[in-house]
């Protein structure tokens, strides 16, 4: 049975050709990623770096390494202007002079790593954006809206090494293929369903998140003699990619709102390189996102490494909670 490669999956939608390529690179460095991440333990890469990032989490060494290979693989290409990257406070700027049509790629090189030493999922986030006039480096901060993202996408490295991405045409999976090295469509058209029975959030915050969150939780927990007049099943990951791409592939709502333990900061998610690309996905899948107030892609950005609260999943459950919001 043949089946359809990324790359005739993106000429099938009449991809530009410069952002095809884009694409391609990005899937090499994932591909070189789950190499490292598959060998983690027989290369001596598990364990932390002995450093921190920009948000003042401790790296792990896979952290470091996984970035290194998205500078050194999608750092490269001629039409990237500049990378921004979770792990690094400024801008790296591959462009001395940006033109219009150049691209800005922000990523999480590793999300969930935390989860390495257990051997749980891990992933790889990422944006695309489209420059649309020349800029500064020494002038010009890259800060634009989500609604502005031309692609995202994310890979999964679990049982098997996995590509999820939107172009703006729907969302669709890719396997990568030990054997060929190519990534495979095995999950087109990606449809998340309206309603769900089923929420991810790390409950162990429930004394510091605010009261219309504490109120939602409440009332699913109490099931089918509560409000929501159904049963809810609870699951968490502590790995954005993992819990998203459950939810992309079955349905369900993620919550990680802010609450009185990073108030001061916004949220704990990153809005450029976690909330934006996952918001686009799960759109474009028929689900929505949201930070309780509002649409996530609608954010105005203010820093590169701002935070944000992110509900995303299930359109009709997203409703339900920016419901609980308005009251």
């Amino acid at each position: 049975m043949t089946q359809t490669t990324l790359r005739q999956h993106l000429t099938a939608q009449s991809t530009e050709t410069d952002l095809m390529i884009l694409m391609e690179d990005i899937a090499t460095a994932c591909r070189m990623i789950a190499d490292r991440v598959r060998h983690g333990a027989f290369a001596g890469v598990l364990g932390a770096a002995e450093t921190e990032n920009v948000q003042g989490e401790t790296q792990k060494e896979l952290d470091v390494i996984s970035d290194e290979i998205f500078q050194e693989i999608v750092g490269v290409n001629p039409n990237v202007a500049a990378l921004v990257s979770e792990e690094v406070d400024e801008v790296n700027w591959r462009k001395a002079a940006p033109q219009a049509g150049d691209f800005v790629v922000y990523y999480d090189p590793l999300d969930g790593s935390s989860n390495l030493d257990v051997n749980l999922s891990v992933g790889t986030i990422f944006s695309i954006v489209k420059l649309d006039e020349a800029i500064s480096p020494e002038a010009q901060a890259v800060q634009i809206k989500g609604t502005e993202q031309i692609a995202a996408g994310y890979a999964i490295y679990g049982p098997s090494t996995g590509l999820v991405i939107t172009t703006g045409q729907g969302v669709d999976g890719f396997t990568h293929h030990p054997g060929s090295g190519e990534f495979l469509l095995t999950q087109p058209e990606m449809t998340i369903p309206a309603e769900t029975q089923e929420f991810a959030i790390n409950a162990s915050r429930y004394d510091l998140w605010e009261t219309p969150v504490r109120s939602y939780i409440d009332d699913c927990l109490r099931g089918a003699d509560g409000p929501r007049g159904k049963k809810f099943n609870m699951r968490w990951c502590a790995s954005m990619v993992a819990d998203v791409h459950r939810i992309l592939t079955r349905g369900g709502v993620f919550l990680y709102p802010k609450d009185t333990g990073n108030a001061a900061q916004g949220g704990k998610l990153r809005l450029m390189y976690e909330a934006n690309p996952m918001g686009m996905l799960v759109e474009q899948a028929g689900g929505a996102s949201s930070t309780g107030y509002g649409r996530i892609m609608e954010v105005a950005p203010t820093g590169h490494h701002q935070r944000v609260s992110v509900i995303l999943g299930s359109r009709d459950e997203v409703a339900v909670i920016e419901g609980y919001h308005k009251d």
